[in-house]
């Protein structure tokens, strides 16, 4: 399954996308948690990464701001709530501190010999606010093309580590 995603509602309330990255858990979960990394492969095709503030630990912050293709700016809070390096990240993401909207995101990061089976699973609120997101957000989509912009990066972390 290397260089695929897949996605699924595991539950009303939830979306999960996974891939198989090619890249040692190491250097994936260093990608998705060093800032220095992020900035270069963040979110869907198009889209570019402004922080404000990064703070990654937990309670930390990153404050950020996505730039889609077409000039709309989204503005973004991560929270991380737990940090079990390399293995586990659980954070919460929404706009603002205060975004009555904010959900909560799980990422583990499975070695797979030499890759890594990279898990996103993020568990909304109601089923009404996941089928938003999915239609209106295009959230599916936009974190299988995430994790196919950071396998891309990766790939390119591994021909300088060789």
């Amino acid at each position: 399954m290397a260089g695929t995603a897949s996605s699924q509602a595991a539950t009303e309330r939830e979306i999960v996308v996974s891939r198989v990255i090619e890249g040692p858990r190491r250097l994936v979960f260093q990608a998705y948690t060093e800032l220095t990394h992020l900035e270069r492969w963040w979110g869907p095709n198009g889209f570019t990464t402004t922080t404000h503030s990064f703070e990654f630990r937990p309670g930390g912050v990153w404050d950020f701001t996505m730039h889609g293709p077409d000039g709309t700016d989204y503005p973004n809070r991560i929270e991380w709530l737990e940090i079990v390096a390399p293995e586990r990240l659980v954070m919460l993401h929404g706009e603002s501190q205060d975004d009555p909207e904010a959900f909560t995101a799980t990422v583990t990061f499975v070695e797979q010999g030499d890759a890594t089976e990279l898990t996103l699973r993020n568990v909304l609120k109601t089923k009404e606010q996941r089928d938003r997101v999915v239609e209106q957000y295009h959230a599916i989509e936009g974190a299988r093309e995430g994790l196919e912009k950071l396998a891309a990066y990766i790939a390119t972390l591994a021909v300088d580590e060789s």
